[in-house]
């Protein structure tokens, strides 16, 4: 029987070592979400989830096309068709959840408009655009794979290692920029050391440089 090896695609690879983004999973009871989304039930919760990392993904499409290996444009595209379904769902959730705590449904719709507009500008990264648009890839890459309805299960998942990547690291292998170092040499082409059999000894000395033999 033969075995045949099929070549992977290498992803964009900044550093030599890349600092670990990884965060711990949520489970949206934490407390820091009963302040973000007051008098949210638990589906609340998960549907601004959902969105938050959805958005996130939607940034890294437009900020990271800088580095076409990253493939954050067709990915997105990937996730937007896989999860279509799931993410009008829970859209549909954070919007009624904006109108039931606010005093009227305009005012609801406000909410959520800011909310939205609060959560792609928290996602626009600047000085640490690499490791966000390298963490958002492989984000990407795997729920554009993940089954339809596991969305909210990546969102869970992933969310705090996203929001890690929002904080600048540089090359972890090395201490500062590598340094490639390298010397041309220019040999010495006084006319008088050399003639049609090569450099001159008797009249110059010793040849130094990379032609010369040992």
């Amino acid at each position: 029987m033969t075995l045949l090896a099929l070549a992977q695609p290498a992803s964009a690879q900044f550093f030599f070592k890349s600092h670990d983004m990884t965060g711990p999973a949520v489970t949206g009871t934490e407390g820091e979400f009963s302040t973000a989304f007051p008098k949210a039930t638990a589906d609340e919760v998960r549907a601004a989830l959902v969105w938050r990392v959805r958005s996130a993904l939607n940034v890294a499409a437009l900020q990271c096309q800088f580095e076409p290996t990253l493939m954050s444009v067709q990915n997105y595209n990937a996730v937007l068709f896989n999860h279509e379904a799931e993410f009008k769902k829970n859209y549909a959730v954070l919007g009624k959840y904006f109108v039931r705590v606010s005093k009227t449904p305009r005012i609801g719709q406000d909410a959520l408009d800011r909310f939205g507009t609060r959560t792609y500008s928290s996602y626009t990264a600047v000085n640490a655009q690499r490791g966000f648009c390298q963490t958002a890839s492989k984000i990407a890459e795997r729920a554009a794979y993940a089954p339809r309805g596991t969305f909210v299960d990546i969102a869970l998942d992933q969310f705090r290692t996203l929001n890690n990547s929002l904080v600048y690291w540089s090359e972890e292998r090395f201490p500062g920029r590598p340094r490639m170092a390298s010397v041309a040499y220019v040999p010495n082409l006084d006319p008088r050391c050399w003639d049609r059999r090569g450099w001159l000894a008797k009249k110059c000395g010793a040849f130094y440089g990379p032609l010369a033999s040992n």
